[in-house]
Formats: C-alpha cells, structure tokens, sequence
C-alpha cells in the first residue's frame, strides 16, 4: 500500500472560500475487502492538492484514530459483506465528533445510497465507479469547508449571545445607577428641608402612583422615539412636558417614570441588542427633562412678573386730545 506522507510541515495561508485548499490531511476507514493503496495512489497523481491519507482497517482502529488525531475529512468505505458505512457513521458521531466531515464511498448508485447516508449524518456519498479523482478532491474540500463555516457560524453565534448579555448587563447596572441617584437626590434634599411642607413638594413618589394612562402615554412616545428618533416628536414632547408641569410632577418624579417604561421596554427585548434602546432613550429624557425645565421657567416667569396692560388701539391718541 502507498500512502502519500507529508515531507516537511509547511504553514499554508488560510484558502479562500470555494477554492481547493493546498493541501488535505484524510482519513481513510477501509474493510479487509478493499485496501487504500490504490487511493493514495490517486491522489499522488492529481496535483491540484496535496492530500496526505492515512488508512485505518476496520471500525474499531478508525475510531481510535479519530479520537487521538485530527484530520480535515474521513472517507469509510462501503462494503455490504465487510464494512457497513451507516454503522460507522453513528460510531464515529458517537465516539470521536460530531462535526467530522465524513464521505462514504461505495459501489453502489448514489441514487440508492445517497440518502441513507445523509440520513445517517454523512456530507457525501460517491459512487467509486462513476468518479474522478479530482471530483473527490473537490467533495473532501466542500466537506471541510462546510464544516469550517458551521464553527465560524457557531462562533459568531456565541460572540453575538455574549455581545448581547454585557448589552443587558450594562443596561441593567445603568439604570439601577440612576434610580440610585435619584434616590440620594432626594435623600439630600430632605436632610437639607426637615420641614414637612418643603418635604412634600418635593415628595417622589414610585412610577406606578402615577396615572397609568400617563405611564402609557410614555411609553408609545418612547418606543416612537426608538424607532424614528426625536426629530419628528417635537410637538408631542412639548405637550407631554406641558401635561408634567400642569399635574406639578417634578424632576425626579419625571426620571422615576422614565426608569420605570425604560427598564420594562428593556425587559421585552429578549435577544435583541439594548444598546441603541438605551442610547435613544438617553437623548428623550434629555429633551424631555429640558422642555419640562423650559415649561416651570415660563411658569415662574408668568407668576413673578405681573402680566402688563396695553393701551387698546388708537387708546394713546384720546389721551394726547
């Protein structure tokens, strides 16, 4: 038997997507039946990669080698009488992983093997009588690379699942750092008011003793300015900051109910990224706690400085005569 051996270890560039890597080290399981020499053979013949192949005579020895060495792919060989393919395919699963790329190669048609063999968890099944070497060459390659995207897949998909959970975690950690503010905000105030009616204009209640069709009302403004940003809220947040001053909701009030939609609208996003939520909402409560500021200005303004009474029209001509 030949079997084509590496001659020096040389570190390949990573192979473009689609594209015949340099070189493939394969895993040959075979029955007694039917040797790997003139495979190895093959492979020699054709250059369009290098394939290193070792073989392995029966189930047993595969699956010792797979379990001790790596290889980029594993061609069994299908002998009805010798070696059965499907069986060494739950073997391997079993034993070694379940992410091996595996090819089965018989005599049968594919028309009646194929099937089976994907069923069974094979990539491929090749029919030794109508192939090419350069067309198993090709089946190996797809194979590995198959696999290859499943890890990246897998990865990304992790990275993602982490990525998401610092997202929430930072959320969380974010707003419990605001409610804490606004709790010694106004831990300080009363310590610097003892009186009772300084400490009930400043009283801060929790957001659900606000009106609920308040707490609603926020809440379809937030999730407006989520999606479309404040550009087109203008007038409604304008509105909403006429309504908090009218119902003389403070400041603090204010953030409390902004914490309170804001943590349960971050609640429901499940796996989806908290950032942009928790970024947008950033800039409402800004505009929100300006306008609200803006409004008990001109309150106060209004309050201090006594409407004036104009002349009527044409008043100032009588008074001359």
């Amino acid at each position: 038997m030949s079997i084509v051996e590496p001659t020096t270890q040389l570190e390949f560039p990573a192979t473009p997507w689609g594209n015949l890597p340099p070189r493939m080290r394969v895993l040959f399981i075979t029955g007694t039946n039917r040797t790997g020499g003139w495979l190895a053979d093959a492979f020699a013949a054709d250059s369009a990669s290098e394939v290193i192949m070792e073989e392995a005579l029966g189930v047993a020895a595969g699956v010792v080698k797979l379990r001790d060495e790596i290889f980029d792919a594993v061609l069994i060989s299908h002998e009805k009488h010798d070696i059965d393919s499907l069986e060494l395919l739950d073997a391997i699963r079993t034993g070694s992983s379940d992410e091996q790329p595996i090819i089965v190669m018989g005599s049968e048609p594919e028309q009646e093997m194929s099937a089976h063999c994907f069923e069974a968890g094979a990539d491929a099944y090749i029919c030794v009588s109508i192939t090419t070497t350069r067309t198993l060459i090709w089946q190996l390659a797809r194979a590995a690379e198959r696999q290859q995207l499943i890890d990246e897949n897998r990865r990304l998909q992790q990275a993602q699942r982490h990525r998401l959970q610092l997202e929430h975690d930072e959320a969380a950690r974010l707003l419990e750092q605001q409610r804490s503010m606004i709790d010694d905000l106004t831990a300080m105030y009363r310590s610097e008011n003892p009186d009772e009616e300084s400490q009930n204009e400043f009283v801060v209640t929790t957001a659900q003793d606000l009106p609920e069709a308040l707490i609603h009302h926020y809440h379809d403004l937030l999730k407006a300015h989520v999606i479309m940003g404040s550009g087109n809220l203008t007038a409604e947040m304008q509105q909403l900051s006429g309504l908090l001053a009218k119902a003389g909701v403070s400041s603090a009030q204010a953030m409390r109910l902004h914490l309170h939609v804001l943590e349960g609208m971050i609640d429901g996003l499940g796996s989806r990224s908290a950032r942009h939520v928790m970024n947008r909402a950033d800039l409402l409560i800004l505009e929100v706690m300006m306008n609200l500021a803006e409004e008990y200005r001109d309150r106060f303004r209004r309050c201090t400085q006594p409407v004036e009474q104009l002349l009527l029209p044409g008043f100032d001509e009588f008074l001359a005569d």
